[in-house]
């Protein structure tokens, strides 16, 4: 039959069910596919922290959103338009996020008394009426896959979990996603099974047959490709742009890389990554414990790498104790800090960012080091590369705090030309650079307070490095109150003085008369803009500016700050940055916090931004 096809200009899905039933994969293989059609994205994971959660419970619930468009957009939306239920669980779980008018695709199979009692349904949902405010598309996806199947010489319970596929395939055809990624993704994954292998593909088509032909689906749906800058594209998560970054850092200063590391939620994915390309001269090192991981990395740096160690909050507790001795001896060694919602374990699959105030002093004594937040997933390619220029430059260790939001959500990524990438070369100290004839090691050059770094083992070199307190210049061990007073300053000096070699602020005040200014740093950049972006549709005269460098600060920011009568700072821990601007600015920043495992609302922000504004009227 031939169906009407309306156009739209954006969409928010969401898929939902158990964390066995593949939402992740489901998701992403939409996303991947969006993205190869040219639409402007952003994506938002959601899991459990166990590996298998019980099935058919809240806990247990795994979803994956994703909102894409015909234009520039900045989140991944605050409430899908479409809700794919694989359960009465994914359905009790996402329901109230819903707005009016939406449209929830369930999975009518799995709606069990059994299952509904379950999740606490007195009734099921489908019949009672309460979802009359929704429009509800009944169908049987677990029969109808197993249907599909039987003529595949495959279980009953492999049919049944191929039922993703079935409802990727009828979402690809209601939105006209390409088709020809998903199936060669499926062909590479069961290439060693191709009985799994025809079965994951025929359920993906009969999903696709069933949107095609059924009266339950009389309309599908077009958002065309975004008009993006021209440039070549891929689609990329926080976690794999840190990594490449990494690896462009490390190419680009002419060091190999070596990564010492401990696997943790949600950082993992940077070793898994890195150890992947070994042909770029990376070495990775999955050590027994965090304390071992920054150990190895740091004695790489006294060895001549860019140094490189990956973890999240519980894992920069235990890391304090090495990165002071980073900081003592003035090694470039990159901390990537993935933040999660804590304290202790906390949620380890839930974003947070409340390790600010950690990594600015979660040391022993005075131990300053630079610390740097990307602000979306394809900026942690570019703030990999800036941590990486000021750990070689500086020698000194640099703190990327990235979190949980940015590492697993994806969007579109324009590949940089390599010409366009900072010279970053490294020149070691082959020679004696003191009048006497000798080689001081803290020796420090007069512009950066940089100390030589010296390869072990050049001969006429020899010198000591460690964790008891230096004599400026020679490095000899040294417990005099006057030297130790000049080096702790002088370290401090340092860390100050990559203020002069960082950009000023941007400030985005489109009318240059905006008494509102909203600051925020790290991953809620895209709610906050989204959010800016509704006040200004809505009438109002807002400013924005994002922080990138955390410590040190840029220069102009006090003046930033003394020219807007309101300052906001959203932040998803307690309110870390207001007390730090609080402190060093005496501007009384209106504090606005929020910690529940996720990001912002922008329609929530916007209210709050409308507020503020309104008060300063």
């Amino acid at each position: 039959m031939t169906k009407q096809v309306e156009r739209l200009d954006r969409v928010i899905i969401r898929f939902a069910g158990d964390s066995g039933d593949g939402m992740q994969l489901t998701g992403d293989r939409f996303t991947q596919e969006t993205a190869s059609f040219g639409n402007d994205l952003s994506t938002l994971p959601n899991f459990p922290a166990e590996i298998r959660a019980p099935a058919g419970t809240l806990p247990g619930v795994s979803s994956f959103q994703l909102h894409f468009a015909d234009h520039d957009i900045m989140t991944p939306g605050d409430a899908p338009d479409v809700l794919v239920a694989m359960n009465p669980a994914a359905l009790k779980a996402n329901v109230e996020d819903l707005p009016p008018g939406a449209t929830v695709i369930v999975n009518t199979d799995e709606f069990t008394k059994r299952s509904l009692a379950k999740v606490g349904y007195a009734a099921d949902p489908l019949t009672d009426g309460s979802l009359a405010g929704f429009k509800v598309s009944p169908v049987p996806l677990t029969s109808m896959t197993v249907n599909a199947l039987a003529e595949f010489d495959v279980s009953k319970k492999d049919a049944e979990r191929a039922k993703n596929m079935f409802a990727l395939g009828l979402l690809s055809w209601m939105y006209n996603r390409p088709t020809e990624g998903t199936e060669g993704f499926l062909k590479t994954k069961f290439a060693s099974k191709p009985t799994i292998l025809a079965a994951n593909l025929a359920a993906f088509q009969a999903g696709w047959n069933f949107g095609e032909t059924t009266e339950d689906f009389a309309v599908s749906y077009e958002v065309r490709p975004a008009k993006l800058p021209a440039g070549t594209y891929r689609n990329i998560t926080g976690n794999l742009a840190t990594s490449y970054g990494l690896i462009a850092g490390a190419r680009l200063a002419g060091l190999p890389l070596f990564l010492g590391s401990y696997p943790i939620t949600p950082a993992s994915d940077i070793l898994h990554e890195l150890s992947r390309h070994k042909r770029f001269g990376v070495r990775t090192f999955q050590a027994e414990d965090e304390i071992a991981g920054v150990g190895a990395a740091l004695g790489a740096a006294f060895g001549g790498s860019l140094g490189v160690t990956t973890t999240s909050g519980p894992g920069m507790v235990l890391k304090g104790e090495t990165l002071g001795l980073a900081v003592m001896t003035e090694l470039p060694l990159i901390v990537v800090d993935v933040q999660r919602a804590g304290p202790s374990t906390g949620m380890p699959t839930k974003t947070e960012q409340a390790d600010l105030l950690l990594a600015l002093y979660g040391r022993n004594g005075e131990s300053p080091v630079p610390v740097l937040a990307p602000r979306s997933p394809s900026d942690c390619f570019d703030v990999a590369i800036e941590a990486t220029r000021i750990a070689t430059k500086y020698r000194t260790p640099v703190i990327v705090l990235s979190d949980g939001y940015l590492a697993n959500g994806s969007e579109p990524w324009r590949i940089p030309d390599t010409a366009d990438l900072p010279d970053l070369s490294v020149e070691f100290t082959t020679a004696p650079n003191a009048d006497d004839g000798a080689f001081h090691p803290y020796l420090r050059d007069p512009e950066t307070l940089a100390r030589p770094w010296a390869v072990p083992g050049t001969p006429g070199l020899e010198h000591r490095i460690g964790g008891i307190e230096k004599s400026d210049g020679t490095g000899n061990i040294s417990y005099t109150p006057a030297n130790h007073d000049l080096m702790v300053r002088s370290r401090q000096a340092k860390i100050d003085g990559i203020a002069r070699d960082i950009p000023p602020l941007e400030v985005d005040d489109p009318t240059g008369d905006a008494r509102v200014l909203v600051l925020g740093w790290g991953g809620t950049y895209g709610s906050i803009g989204a959010a800016v972006r509704r006040v200004r549709r809505a009438g109002g005269t807002v400013a924005q500016a994002h922080l990138r460098h955390l410590n040190p600060f840029p220069e102009d920011l006090g003046a930033v700050l003394r020219s807007y009568e309101r300052v906001l700072v959203p932040e998803i821990n307690l309110g870390q940055l207001a007390l730090l601007l609080r402190g060093r600015f005496l501007v009384d920043v209106i504090s606005y916090t929020k910690v529940r495992g996720l990001p912002f609302k922008a329609e929530e922000l916007a209210g709050v931004v409308q507020e503020v504004i309104d008060r300063a009227e």
